[in-house]
Formats: structure tokens, C-alpha cells, sequence
């Protein structure tokens, strides 16, 4: 293994200098990216007590934005969060710091949402009296492309999502410790990242991304009972209706996964990005997507761009 191969994760991104001086949304102003900083007291840094949503700029527009929002304020609406704002709010606080930045498309944001700094060092959400801290930070950002022709190399590892009575795994929370064990584990397993089982042995998930597998022209992936259900996991999933792909969410094991003809992962940045090997043991030919990826990232591309047209539509 190679220094470039085990630093290699689903969000590889190519270099861009750009990013160097950025200005950063940090509660309602723009700062430069080496002054951009939240207090030490702040609930997002000292428990990660907050929320937050990674979205892509096309053509000037956030591509399936509504969905995005409609995750983060059921999230936030969940723990009691109330972050003062609206769709239409986040949306211009985005497009403020896009424009900033001269961002049009192949940009990638985080906007992260803590319940705020806090009067004291200790636990209770009461302690949260200055209101929430909203940042969003914009990057110049395309995926690798020599991902799409490698493929992420996966390990089990022996960390779990949780039930829901511990920490929902559908929670985009800052707290994701559970998460940062899990790749960990992969990369002292020799492997890229980490894929996660769901408390009774089932394939689940890895630590970043939602896990599909290909098996006789047949899309699979986890229930979504223990995992985030991600924006872009509905999506292939409805795309796989839409084509008449057959496509099922089920329990299946590291036995049907291992004889899968692909794999791939599912983010709002990467798209679909293809797995090469799991546990050492090459998927399909172990030489990046095959044809039913590249099919599925074909149409999600046209997706987008219907997304992104109708969206134009509506704000003309």
C-alpha cells in the first residue's frame, strides 16, 4: 500500500488554492477562513450538542435543498434546538456566502448549527443562554476522479451504530465519535473506511457514507433503521423505482456483500463512489464502478440538473 492509497476516503477532493482565503458564515458575518472561530465554551465544541447538513452548489443553486432542510429542522425540532431561522433564511445565508466567494458550482457546504455557547463548562442544555451558533463554511470542491476508478477500499470493523434509544443514527449530529472509531478501525485494518454493522450483525452502513450493494441486476441496501438516511441514499433509491432497477431495503450479511457483482457509497458529496474490495476480498472485477454505478450516476446526474432547472424555474 502506497502513502496516496491510505490516505484515500470518500471525500477526496481535488486541490484547489482558492480555498486558502475563503470567507466563512460564522454568525452572521463573513470572516476570513484564519479568523473564522466559535468560543471554547461553545455546545457544538465542548459536547457537540448541535446539527449540521452538507450540500452541493450546481449552477447556483443548492441541489435538493428542500430536502436538506427538511432533514435538519425535523433534527433540530427532535432536541429542542431552536436555531431562529427558516429555510428561506439558510438559504440566503448560503447564497450570501457563496457570492462572497465567487462559488457558482462544484462547491460543497457545511453548515453546522450548535445550540450555542454555553455560561458554564458542563452538560445542561440550560446552560445555552446566547441563542445558537450557525456557521457555513463554502469550499471550491470537486471529488476526486481517480475514485471513480480505484474504489474505496472497505473493512468491518467491530464499532456499530447504535439503537435509537442510545443516539439515533438518523441524527446528522456533531456527535460523531462513534463514527471517527469506526474509520479508526478500518485504517489499522489496512482498508480506506469503515463498514458498520447495525446491532444484530446485519451490513449497515460505513462511518461516512450510506452502503449499497449489486447482486444479479438488484440494487441492495440496509433497512435505514440504524442509519442516517441519507439525502442521496433516497434518491438512488427512488431512481431505482423510477428505471424499473429493482431495488430493496432488507437485512442482508457480510455473506451477501462479499458475493456482491458491485458496491458503492452513497453522499451528498462523492454521489455514488464504487467499493473495490471488502475485508481484502475483491467486489466484482476490484477495478472501480461498474455498469450498474455508472448507470445509477448517470441518471442521478440528470436528476440534479432537473433539480436545479426547476428550482430556477420557481425563483424566476
Amino acid at each position: 500500500m502506497t502513502e496516496t492509497e491510505s490516505q484515500q476516503s470518500t471525500h477526496d477532493a481535488e486541490a484547489d488554492a482558492r480555498n486558502d482565503h475563503i470567507l466563512i458564515h460564522v454568525n452572521g458575518k463573513l470572516m476570513p477562513k484564519a479568523e473564522a472561530v466559535v468560543s471554547v465554551y461553545d455546545s457544538g465544541f465542548m459536547l457537540g450538542d448541535g446539527m449540521w447538513e452538507g450540500m452541493r452548489l450546481h449552477d447556483g443553486e443548492w441541489a435538493f435543498f428542500d430536502d436538506h432542510m427538511d432533514r435538519l429542522f425535523n433534527s433540530l425540532k427532535a432536541v429542542s434546538l431552536d436555531c431562529g431561522q427558516t429555510p428561506d433564511s439558510i438559504r440566503a445565508i448560503l447564497d450570501e456566502t457563496a457570492a462572497a466567494n465567487g462559488m457558482q458550482t462544484d462547491a460543497h457546504c457545511r453548515l453546522m448549527i450548535t445550540r450555542g455557547r454555553k455560561a458554564k463548562p458542563f452538560q445542561h442544555p440550560g446552560l445555552s443562554r446566547s441563542g445558537p451558533t450557525i456557521v457555513a463554511i463554502l469550499e471550491h470542491s470537486r471529488p476526486a476522479e481517480g475514485l471513480q476508478a480505484r474504489g474505496i477500499r472497505l473493512a468491518t470493523v467491530p464499532q456499530v451504530r447504535g439503537l435509537p434509544m442510545s443516539q439515533d443514527a438518523k441524527f446528522n449530529s456533531h456527535s460523531k465519535l462513534n463514527c471517527v472509531i469506526a474509520c479508526l478501525q478500518a485504517e489499522q485494518a489496512g482498508a480506506d473506511e469503515g463498514l458498520m454493522l447495525d446491532p444484530h450483525g446485519f451490513v449497515n452502513t460505513t462511518n461516512a457514507c450510506n452502503f449499497f450493494i449489486v447482486r444479479r441486476g438488484a440494487v441492495w441496501t440496509s433497512t435505514g433503521d440504524y442509519c442516517m438516511n441519507g439525502v442521496t441514499r433516497q434518491k438512488v433509491i427512488d431512481l431505482c423505482r423510477a428505471n424499473d432497477i429493482p431495488v430493496f431495503e432488507k437485512n442482508y450479511s457480510l455473506y451477501e456483500a462479499y458475493g456482491a457483482d458491485e458496491a458503492f457509497l452513497t453522499g451528498t458529496f462523492g454521489a455514488q463512489t464504487p467499493v473495490a474490495e471488502i475485508d481484502g476480498k475483491p467486489i466484482g472485477d476490484g477495478q472501480g464502478a461498474g455498469p450498474m454505478t455508472r448507470r445509477l450516476r448517470q441518471l442521478y446526474g440528470a436528476l440534479i440538473a432537473r433539480d436545479v432547472a426547476d428550482r430556477k424555474r420557481r425563483r424566476a
